[in-house]
């Protein structure tokens, strides 16, 4: 049983900056994809960065320059440092895991980015 639990959201001024953190059940090395997606009100939800093999990273454009994925494999845990935040960056973010096809979701966090 794979369990994520995200930390880390609230809310903050434009232009400031959040880390989310995302601990999980076990190794985080075991997993084939993990990281963070959004979904804002009315929004699909989108990928913001993600871990997707070894040390490679792939990470949303809109976010790109901002953003930054890291994590510690000895807490089990995989971060979001978010700077220069932007209204638009207001979502759900959710932690998520891939291990043998089978996906994992956290409960979400808030982040809410006033202008």
């Amino acid at each position: 049983q794979v369990q994520l639990v995200e930390s880390g959201g609230g809310l903050v001024q434009a232009g400031g900056s959040l880390r989310l953190s995302c601990a999980a059940s076990g190794s985080i090395l075991r997993f084939d994809v993990m990281g963070w997606y959004r979904q804002a009100p009315g929004k699909q939800r989108e990928l913001v960065a993600a871990f997707t093999g070894g040390d490679s990273t792939k990470i949303a454009a809109s976010v790109k320059g901002r953003f930054t994925i890291s994590r510690d494999n000895a807490k089990n845990t995989v971060y979001l440092q978010m700077n220069s935040l932007k209204s638009e960056d207001t979502a759900v973010y959710y932690c998520a895991a891939v291990l043998s096809y089978e996906s994992y979701w956290g409960q979400g966090t808030q982040v809410t980015v006033s202008s």
